[in-house]
């Protein structure tokens, strides 16, 4: 939205209990064509507010008589149109979070960079128009009777005036098929967080559609005009890592032929969807971090930084908690992406929308394959909405396209195990087993076939110990759990060394080269970052 030369110049109020710094950013401001207001404590800026609006409030974190917070507080309860940016200390997450959480547009931290806080301020103010917070369309001669307080404060969405999702919105929300409370949950607080800056964290398992929820939360906010960047972090080769996020320059190393540009410079202005983060190597998150807080990137190659405008929203279907205690997360990291927490849930908790699911997905297939309008016997889908599914939405995909291409769709079943039933079932009866037994039906649990009349039993290979018991519970994910294990074993001939990894390689069976690999990828650093002994 752009204002015309008719409108009235944006008004901005400023609150700040040192003078000299209220000079600074008034000053800094007036000659943007703002016109501003100032205030020394909580009191003279309510008063202010009661009397007029503004279309931006900028405030200190901590004021004489109490906490900036108060004013987001206000604006919320009172569903004011201000936009607010909160400036809080160096380096104090905490602060951050709690602002953007009150429903703060954005925030600045100290020592305020004049230019990059004219960019947010520029922001705030010509952002589209939002219900409850977007900059006001007329100022009022005084504020409007304010309503009860609401029991949460994020902001209302970005919408075409009348407090719904404007078309974009709504056509991105319609893409999360599903009516559930469950899913009608998800979609409310969606449209709650999309108007802020503050960075999402979409949590749930594997194919149950996090990057819908994070192209939504784009779609709804607004940046709706801007580049929506999704990125694979666990499909990027290490090495690459740091030149596909920030850019490289040409000649910065062997293959880098040209400039080129990364995910921040790519997704300026928009949104950048950093899909599995939970994927990122340690060395990788730090960067990550200090790109996130200081909103400023540097090519590889290059000396100077850029500034980015990006808002990031990310998603993993990890614990990233239990991550941050096993040490394979940042805690820093984390706090800084997790303000806002979306979960989707499983399709196992929410059976009712698997027959939209069902009839959405089938259109889709039909309109890619160019078939004709496509369709389950009922048999089927009853089949389907009592399934495990733990693929979710991307396992009912795959098990259509499955029926479709086979011929199977309305006149067989698709063999899916039910939720109310085992996974293993009775053995067979050995006289009617054929020699080459049928593969099980799909999602079915195989077991080896009984011996077959006639043949003893083939001996263990020499060396060899059958499984006689098996693990208490076995691991949700492999790959993780193994890792877990490596790490473990590393540490433990790494600390019977005194750190010598050398040594360390040696009763591992492995050389340095090996040892130090393996201690790069687990995120193993010897006690107080020192390399430790050769």
């Amino acid at each position: 939205m752009k204002k015309s030369s008719t409108d009235p110049a944006p008004r901005v109020l400023v609150v700040d209990d040192e003078p000299d710094l209220r000079n600074l950013y008034e000053l800094s401001l007036v000659r943007e064509g703002y016109q501003i207001l100032s205030a020394g404590s909580l009191a003279e800026a309510r008063a202010l507010l009661a009397e007029q609006s503004f279309d931006v409030l900028i405030t200190d974190m901590n004021l004489p008589d109490g906490q900036g917070l108060e004013l987001l507080r206000d604006i919320a309860r009172g569903q004011r149109r201000e936009r607010s940016i909160v400036i809080t200390a160096y380096g104090s997450a905490e602060n951050a979070v709690e602002s953007l959480k009150s429903g703060a547009f954005d925030y600045l931290t100290k020592p305020v960079d004049l230019k990059q806080f004219r960019a947010v301020v520029r922001a705030a103010i010509f952002a589209p128009q939002q219900a409850g917070g977007g900059a006001p369309k007329h100022h009022a001669a005084a504020a409007a009777p304010q309503p009860e307080a609401t029991t949460d404060t994020l902001p209302p969405p970005c919408d075409a005036g009348d407090g719904q999702p404007d078309e974009v919105g709504q056509a991105a929300l319609a893409r999360i098929v599903g009516e559930s409370p469950a899913m009608q949950t998800v979609k409310q607080r969606i449209v709650k967080v999309a108007r802020s800056m503050a960075p999402v964290l979409v949590r749930g398992e594997s194919g149950t559609g996090k990057e819908l929820v994070a192209l939504a939360i784009h779609a709804c906010s607004h940046r709706a005009d801007g580049p929506f960047v999704p990125v694979n972090c666990g499909a990027i080769p290490e090495n690459l890592l740091e030149a596909e996020f920030f850019g490289a320059r040409k000649g910065s190393y062997t293959g880098a032929v040209q400039d080129r540009d990364g995910f921040f410079q790519a997704a300026h202005g928009g949104t950048l969807f950093l899909d599995e983060i939970g994927e990122l190597p340690l060395s990788m998150q730090a960067k990550l971090l200090r790109a996130i807080q200081e909103r400023r990137v540097r090519p590889l190659g290059a000396t100077q930084e850029e500034d980015v405008d990006v808002r990031i929203v990310s998603a993993t279907h990890r614990d990233l908690a239990a991550g941050v205690r096993s040490g394979r997360f940042r805690q820093d990291l984390y706090y800084r992406l997790n303000v806002i927490e979306i979960t989707v849930p499983p399709l196992r908790e929410r059976r009712e929308d698997i027959p939209a699911l069902v009839h959405t997905l089938l259109a889709r297939i039909a309109r890619d394959t160019g078939s004709e309008a496509l369709h389950i016997s009922g048999s089927q889908m009853r089949e389907l909405s009592s399934a495990q599914l733990p693929g979710n939405v991307r396992e009912l995909e795959n098990l259509l396209y499955r029926a479709v291409a086979l011929g199977e769709a309305g006149d067989s079943n698709f063999g899916v195990v039910p939720e109310d039933e085992l996974s293993t079932a009775p053995p067979p009866d050995v006289a009617a087993t054929p020699v080459m037994p049928a593969m099980p039906p799909h999602g079915a649990a195989y077991a080896p076939p009984p011996p077959v009349s006639g043949f003893a039993p083939a001996a263990p290979t020499s060396g060899f110990t059958p499984i006689t018991s098996g693990f208490a519970e076995l691991p949700t994910d492999l790959d993780e759990w193994l890792k877990d294990r490596e790490r473990e074993v590393l540490l433990q001939a790494l600390q019977s060394t005194g750190f010598n990894r050398t040594a360390a390689a040696a009763k591992l069976g492995m050389n340095l080269r090996q040892i130090r690999y393996r201690m790069s990828r687990l995120g193993i650093v010897p006690p107080g970052g020192e390399q430790g002994e050769e």
